[in-house]
């Protein structure tokens, strides 16, 4: 599975606009996402969709994003993630 191009990142701009409020992360390049000095959320494409990488303690959880129902449920676990219940 590879990271997530251009094209790709496209199609997941609702949820990059959505996380990059989030003031704890800081986007280091686009669509890779570092919550003080350590990798936080990254997103990946593959034949079988988009996918977004977590940090969740020390691993990192896989969740798919292709569909508005995955990805608001993606953003509701990244701000639970967080610790903030506000975007």
């Amino acid at each position: 599975m590879k990271h997530a191009r251009t094209t790709a990142l496209d199609q997941l701009e609702d949820v990059l606009a959505a996380v990059r409020k989030i003031p704890d992360l800081k986007e280091r390049s686009r669509g890779v996402f570092y919550r003080r000095s350590k990798s936080f959320l990254h997103f990946h494409e593959d034949p079988a969709g988009l996918f977004a990488d977590l940090r969740r303690g020390d691993e990192f959880e896989r969740f798919k994003v292709d569909s508005a129902v995955e990805r608001g449920l993606f953003l509701k676990t990244v701000l639970e993630e967080v610790g903030d219940g506000n975007l």
